[in-house]
Parts: C-alpha cells; structure tokens; sequence
C-alpha cells in the first residue's frame, strides 16, 4: 500500500508507480469511480494478468486511460465528430467513450475487437500518473468478477491484495456509481449509451443533439 495524495500527487511516488507500470506490474489505483487495476497496455504479458487476476472474458476490451483529447486522435481510426462534443462537455470525467483503435497498441490490448474504451479521468492521481508515463495506461474496476467495486484501497487490499505488488491509496473515491459508456462505433453519426453511471443519460442526449 502506497500512500498519495489525492488532490496533490507526490511527485516521487508518481514516479516509482510509473516504474511498475514499466516493468510490467498490475496496479490497483483510484480512478473517478471506483479503483481500478491498471497495466502498461504495449506490454501484452502485464495485459494477460489483469484477464487472469479478474477471470475477466477474454474477449471483453479493457479501457484506457488518457491525458487528453489530442491523445484520442492519436490513437483512434476514423474519429466522429460526436466525439469532440462529448470531450469538450465530460472530459476530463467519468464518461468512457468507445471509438475505433487505430494501429498504435497491440490488437491483443482492444481484446481483439478493434475497438478501444477511452477516458480522461479527472481524479488527480491518475492523471499525473498518465501524464508522467506518456502513454495510455489499460485499466477495468479492481475487483474479482462477480464481486463489487471498490472506492477505498482497504477494499481493494482484501478482494486482491495476495494477487498485486502494489495499491495506489488514495483514500476514498465517494463514487457509487460507474462511468457512464458511450460507443461511437456504430458509424453514420450513430451512438448508443452501453451503460448509464455516473454521467446521466439526459445530459448525454443533450450534448449530442446539439
């Protein structure tokens, strides 16, 4: 268990996190909602324990964390325009947008759909975290499967703690509900809400009508 600060990230505990994340670790951080696991998504070993440590599908694509909307055109194929109105509206926020990978990560990393979870988090500690390590980082909720989420490190210490070298606490996220998911996939300016949280469907509707 790794203390940091949750407004104001200690820079050199910044760093040794960004240091496992390189080496290849599974780490258990606080994200807006709830904490998450979360992996270097270029290193396909680190990619695999995270599907092993959760018995997660393996078919079933983890998301990214990013530092920007610049950061998603780097990395998406065929952007919409729907998604500058989400960005400029959610991010950074709880609102995971689901847009066409292009050819920087491993295919392995969008679960072989060719599609990638997208999301620039507002909680301080993963921002600078993803920042400091210059790419996305690949993150799902830090639970096992079937059991519920977590806003606290001891939680997290209890369903996974046997399983992971280090928890990123942050103390709690407040957070009981998920980010909302919105996919942009689906082509011809088409969206669809794959699962209401944190962001209520009537303000996404609002946005994306405009």
């Amino acid at each position: 268990m790794l203390q940091v600060h949750p407004d104001e990230p200690q820079p050199d505990r910044i760093d040794y996190i960004v240091s496992c994340l390189r080496k290849g670790d599974v780490i258990a951080l606080p994200t807006d909602t709830f904490y998450g696991l979360a992996v270097d998504p270029v290193n396909l070993h680190a990619v695999e324990q995270i599907y092993q440590i959760k018995s997660r599908p393996k078919n079933k694509p983890l998301s990214l964390l990013i530092a920007s909307l610049a950061q998603a055109y780097e990395l998406a194929r065929d952007t919409d325009p729907l998604l500058d109105k989400l960005a400029e509206r959610f991010w950074p926020g709880p609102l995971t947008i689901i847009v066409r990978a292009g050819g920087k990560l491993p295919l392995r990393s969008t679960a072989n759909t060719g599609n990638m979870a997208l999301r620039v988090p507002a909680a301080a500690i993963p921002r600078a975290i993803v920042e400091r390590f210059g790419l996305p980082i690949a993150a799902t909720s830090a639970n096992l499967r079937g059991a519920s989420e977590c806003n606290n490190a001891e939680c997290v210490r209890d369903q996974l703690g046997d399983q992971i070298p280090l928890i990123v606490d942050g103390g709690s996220t407040g957070q009981a509900q998920p980010t909302t998911i919105v996919d942009l996939t689906l082509g011809d300016g088409r969206w669809e809400i794959l699962r209401e949280g944190a962001i209520p469907t009537n303000e996404i509707v609002t946005v994306l009508q405009r």
